[in-house]
């Protein structure tokens, strides 16, 4: 009995445990964090809000912060806690953000004294709370306007101590003009911030034409405008689909002056996405790494007048080139990717520009009906009250009599309710009217207003019907805010096609080289400076050089090879080297085939479009080959045949101007030619012409080609001839004897 109440205790866990679909548990569990990430938190509403942002605004507003002196900032953030139960460091960070010293929005909402920060820089901290103040600047008239005459929505907070706004009431497009990035689960939301004087305009124009086309929209609010300046590349097809989709990519790059006298960059404004330690960083990287000889030193220069980094340059240098090149490889130039994604009635859409301001018309439509309702549910009361005052007109002896003979204080309204056959209301106001106005004249007074508020009644009514006439007002209040917090572009825009592209091969330094190339095929790229200190070269043994060059460091360099094959890279691939080291072996950089080698190498830069290539093949004939069958329409890094293989190549030449050419046969023979004689063919695979007559049969063969500038032939002269075919000429001894190790 008691084993089986044990088993009983032992399996009763198990019993509990239920299999659960990991979709119920998405459902039951995960999405509702989900929906309160993205309602509640991250995404803004058509008021240009989040939550955060409102709970803060409107605490300060509640706690009179439009008018009179600031306040500490610490106070703010702990009133706000009874509307945002999120931690003090939350919503003080929410506050930095909004304030005038933060620099990250064109209108601040808050007066802030006291340490900040700065939006451009990731490493400058803000005070904390205890040590700076705020007020709300005067700019947020614009938002709470009308909040007080139950413009919008009013609901209890966490606690249901007090009331918040859902929305806040702006009186113009917020959310296009002030800067708001949002990351919510499987959704983001960035929104740039554009001029106000421009989305008054265009707002403008909508609320007259509601079918206007994006051009139109385009021309009066131009590109967005970023509270740290700088200039936008614009492109105005990439302009209208971000106008029309709510997302694309705008390309914003960094303003700079250029003082001649001190020889240095003053860069003044960076692009909105970046900061001032990331562009540092990416400098300090570009010196470490050699590439930015230019700049001598670079520095922050931040202070009470605004932004600054500094580049002190190296002299003779191009400041235009040099920030060309610094806008490819720095956030000096970067990207604001847009993504209009905003909540519309708790669902989140992504809207172009003039949806997105046709939603906040539909928005301040209700915001303002709802205010004028308030104003004429007063009027008309005051109006009813006024009304029942005119009736004691008619007898004010009675009225007075009424109150003096009534006993109980408790009787005085029923009975002039009696008396005059008015309301409760009516009666109570009449009552509480003082002795001393109990008189004709300030009763005349008083009903002098009774026409004029049955005028403003019959206005606010025929105002709340009718939407064009609200239209009309919201333009009016918009021209008015334009005029009144109205300012110029901070961005700049400089059109797409004015901007000069650099060159990947621009970015790569440029320097002067000495290319050594050896019979073995390697390749040494060496500086000058280096060869001053040691020009003695380390070779392996039995290799010797074959051809030595002056050139720059992005110059092309072109390789022929015995498999027909010519291949061009840049000499920027290859790394440099010092004389006393064996270099960089060409066939594993550029990926030969098995036993390819390389029989002639070239720099580009040193050869004339109008010269030739000359081959010498086994068989004893030779041919001229102009550079220019070489040109191909795209660049090609591997060209495939490059030259006839009907018999194996010996040897190849550049010919920039006629050379002596000695040629060497395997029963060492040998004949010395102007290289006009070799016949000349435009296509590059023609075989050629005889040059040397061999006896075929015999097996003899060309096993060697040299220029008489190569100097390892003592007196070429004793094997010349004027005419091809040729038969050659026994060599000497000492020929002989300077060739075998080259044979």
């Amino acid at each position: 009995m008691a084993r089986s109440k044990k088993n009983e205790i032992q399996s009763a866990p198990e019993a509990e445990i239920r299999p659960q679909l990991i979709t119920e548990t998405i459902e039951k569990n995960y999405m509702p964090y989900v929906m309160s990430v993205i309602v509640s938190r991250a995404i803004p509403e058509i008021d240009g809000f989040k939550p955060a942002h409102r709970k803060l605004l409107y605490t300060m507003y509640k706690m009179g912060l439009m008018t009179g002196a600031r306040t500490k900032s610490a106070n703010v953030v702990g009133q706000t806690m009874r509307l945002n139960p999120h931690g003090d460091a939350a919503i003080y960070e929410t506050m930095v953000r909004l304030t005038r010293g933060h620099e990250a929005l064109l209108h601040p909402f808050v007066d802030s004294k006291g340490s900040f920060g700065k939006q451009y820089s990731r490493d400058m901290a803000y005070a904390a709370s205890r040590y700076t103040e705020v007020k709300l600047d005067k700019f947020c008239e614009t938002i709470f306007d009308g909040i007080d005459k139950n413009a919008v929505e009013m609901i209890p907070n966490y606690d249901n101590t007090m009331k918040e706004p859902v929305l806040l009431p702006t009186s113009f497009p917020n959310i296009l003009v002030s800067a708001n990035m949002g990351i919510a689960v499987g959704m983001a939301s960035n929104i740039c911030s554009f001029n106000l004087s421009e989305v008054c305009d265009a707002t403008i124009a909508i609320l007259k034409n509601p079918k206007v086309k994006t051009d139109k929209i385009l021309d009066l609010m131009v590109a967005p405008d970023f509270p740290g300046g700088g200039t936008i590349i614009y492109d105005r097809e990439q302009m209208t689909k971000i106008y029309e989709t709510g997302s694309g990519s705008i390309r914003i790059r960094s303003r700079y002056s250029y003082d001649k006298k001190q020889r240095c960059i003053d860069i003044l404004q960076i692009p909105y996405s970046t900061s001032i330690e990331q562009i540092q960083k990416a400098l300090t990287d570009l010196y470490k790494e050699g590439k930015l000889k230019e700049v001598s030193d670079f520095r922050d220069e931040i202070d009470l007048n605004g932004f600054k980094l500094t580049l002190d340059l190296r002299p003779g240098i191009d400041p235009d080139a040099l920030m060309a090149k610094l806008y490819k490889l720095t956030p000096l130039e970067s990207s604001f990717g847009c993504n209009f994604n905003v909540l519309i009635d708790g669902s989140p859409r992504q809207m172009g520009v003039i949806e997105l301001l046709s939603e906040w018309i539909r928005f301040r439509i209700g915001c303002l009906r709802r205010e004028f309702t308030y104003d004429l549910g007063k009027k008309k009361e005051k109006l009813h009250l006024l009304l029942g005052l005119g009736k004691i007109l008619l007898d004010i002896d009675k009225a007075i009599r009424i109150v003096r003979e009534t006993e109980r204080e408790a009787d005085v309204v029923p009975r002039l309710m009696e008396g005059f056959s008015i309301d409760e209301l009516q009666a109570e106001y009449i009552a509480e009217i003082k002795l001393r106005h109990l008189n004709r004249e300030y009763i005349l007074n008083r009903l002098a207003e009774t026409s004029q508020l049955q005028k403003e009644i019959a206005d606010l009514e025929a105002l709340i019907a009718d939407d064009l006439k609200i239209k009309a007002y919201i333009v009016k209040e918009l021209m008015e805010i334009k005029k009144k917090y109205g300012k110029p572009r901070k961005t700049q825009l400089i059109d797409a096609s004015e901007v000069v592209v650099i060159k990947q091969e621009h970015l790569i330094e440029n320097y002067g080289v000495k290319v050594v190339f050896t019979k073995g095929g390697y390749l040494k790229k060496i500086t000058y400076r280096s060869l001053q200190g040691n020009s003695e070269h380390r070779l392996k043994d039995g290799d010797y050089i074959l051809s030595s060059e002056d050139a720059e460091n992005r110059d092309e360099i072109t390789f022929l090879t015995n498999r027909c094959h010519l291949f061009r890279t840049k000499l920027s691939d290859f790394d440099d080297s010092k004389a006393s080291e064996m270099g960089e072996y060409v066939a594993s950089k550029l990926g030969f085939e098995q036993d390819e080698r390389t029989i002639l190498m070239k720099v580009a830069k040193n050869v004339d479009p109008n010269s030739n290539f000359i081959f010498i093949f086994e068989n004893g004939k030779a041919v001229r080959i102009p550079l220019s069958a070489y040109e191909t329409k795209s660049v090609r890094k591997k060209l495939t045949n490059a030259y006839s293989d009907a018999s194996p190549i010996v040897a190849a030449f550049h010919e920039d101007k006629i050379k002596e050419i000695v040629i060497v046969s395997s029963d060492s023979k040998a004949i010395t030619i102007k290289s006009s004689l070799i016949v000349q063919k435009s296509t590059r695979t023609a075989s050629g012409a005889t040059v040397f007559n061999l006896n075929l049969k015999k097996g003899q063969k060309i096993v060697g080609a040299y220029t008489s500038e190569d100097g390892l032939i003592a007196d070429p002269s004793k094997y010349r001839k004027i005419k091809v075919p040729a038969a050659g000429v026994n060599m000497t001894a000492e020929d002989k004897a300077s060739l075998s190790d080259k044979l």
